[in-house]
């Protein structure tokens, strides 16, 4: 789960990671009794699920309240294109009005989780400002890195290490160090898939600041922070995702034509890449989960061909906990009840995987079965064109 720039700034806060003093906004007016409250120059910020905003025109410096007010007009209802929205763009509906800082220098702080040493690792690079991905490939010796061990966080000597590793003056050493720690505290506290300060500043008073802030969270923890629900935008979320998220199926929606179908997140991988071996596109990830029952293949199925670009569909399934007989039985009601038009490739192996075939064949719907991954791929590439 995502969630906006000003509520990652707000959590980091609790944890004591110094943040400029800012406010959020959904209207002009609001947007300029901020600026008036904050005093002074402000940046009104547009608050959306991606980066590169400045470059689109969602980050601007307004001099006072009334330009702050001007700036609002324009960006509330914008379409803000960045690199990583896609030419689709974010629809902005609320801004970030925050004061502006002497800024000295543009650092970089994040955490993710390192899948090889099983551990979360803390980063920090003097490449602040920068999309970290751009720096790993041109200067990766920028990156400094320390793995946090499990219960102990980021020790005081790897945050010293870091802050000086990076450059930070001995006057500002402490705290950055201190911001540091706390980075990491929130990371863990909030079962953080990824923390990220970019860029992290030294002002030219000496102090710290996350001048930006970003914060995704696990969603399989989710149950154990309930009150992280209340965060969550759905409009900046793909609906048929979110559709898909009531009725526990694991979702993504990608640009191809070739629906999946699959159980289990390694098959569901697999099968996108051998419908691309096969020279098709993938139109999404679809996970039904291994104890799916009929009624939440059918809310599958639903999901699925609400996307206009599907034109065939690969139901891939190895039958352990659901059956093959209860896969289709389930398939073939959902074929029914949502008249469903484009073909459909089935494999599937394992448990009752002749009754499943067999419910398929005497359903009297134009089903074609695959005989294995290959063969499923290839038939169902075809069939899409």
């Amino acid at each position: 789960m995502k969630i906006h720039e000003y509520q990652a700034k707000a959590i980091l806060a609790q944890y004591n990671v110094p943040v400029p003093r800012g406010e959020v906004a959904y209207t002009a007016e609001e947007a300029e009794a901020a600026a008036k409250h904050i005093g002074g120059s402000v940046v009104v910020k547009a608050q959306i699920h991606a980066g590169g905003r400045g470059k689109g025109g969602g980050v601007k410096v307004a001099k006072n309240s009334t330009e702050a007010a001007e700036f609002a007009r324009q960006m509330i209802g914008m379409r803000l294109v960045t690199r990583q929205t896609g030419p689709e763009g974010r629809i902005v509906q609320r801004l970030l009005v925050e004061e502006t800082l002497p800024i000295e220098r543009e650092l970089y702080l994040g955490i993710v989780l390192d899948r090889v040493q099983g551990k979360p690792v803390f980063m920090a690079s003097a490449a602040g400002g920068m999309e970290i991905e751009e720096v790993a490939a041109k200067t990766p010796e920028l990156i400094l890195k320390e793995t946090l061990q499990p219960g102990t966080g980021l020790a005081p000597y790897q945050a010293r290490k870091l802050t000086f590793g990076i450059g930070i003056p001995a006057a500002s050493a402490n705290g950055a160090a201190a911001a540091m720690v706390a980075l990491a505290r929130a990371y863990l506290a909030m079962d953080a898939s990824l923390a990220e300060i970019n860029p992290f500043i030294l002002a030219k008073d000496g102090k710290v600041y996350a001048l930006d802030a970003k914060i995704n969270f696990d969603d399989n923890a989710i149950y154990r922070h309930k009150e992280l629900l209340d965060l969550r935008d759905l409009n900046e979320e793909d609906p048929l995702e979110v559709e898909a998220s009531r009725f526990g199926l694991n979702y993504i929606k990608l640009d191809g034509t070739v629906g999946c179908m699959v159980n289990g997140a390694g098959l569901a991988m697999s099968t996108m890449d051998i419908i691309k071996h096969a020279g098709g596109e993938p139109a999404n990830f679809l996970d039904v989960g291994g104890g799916a029952s009929a009624e939440q293949v059918r809310n599958a199925f639903r999901i699925l061909l609400t996307d206009k670009n599907v034109k065939a569909v690969l139901i891939n399934i190895f039958g352990g906990i659901l059956r093959c007989d209860t896969l289709a039985t389930g398939v073939v009601a959902a074929a029914r009840d949502l008249h469903i038009e484009v073909p459909i490739v089935v494999r599937m192996e394992g448990t009752n995987v002749e009754k499943g075939r067999q419910i398929l064949m005497e359903s009297g719907l134009n089903f074609t079965v695959g005989l294995d991954m290959r063969d499923a791929a290839q038939k169902v590439v075809r069939l899409a064109a």
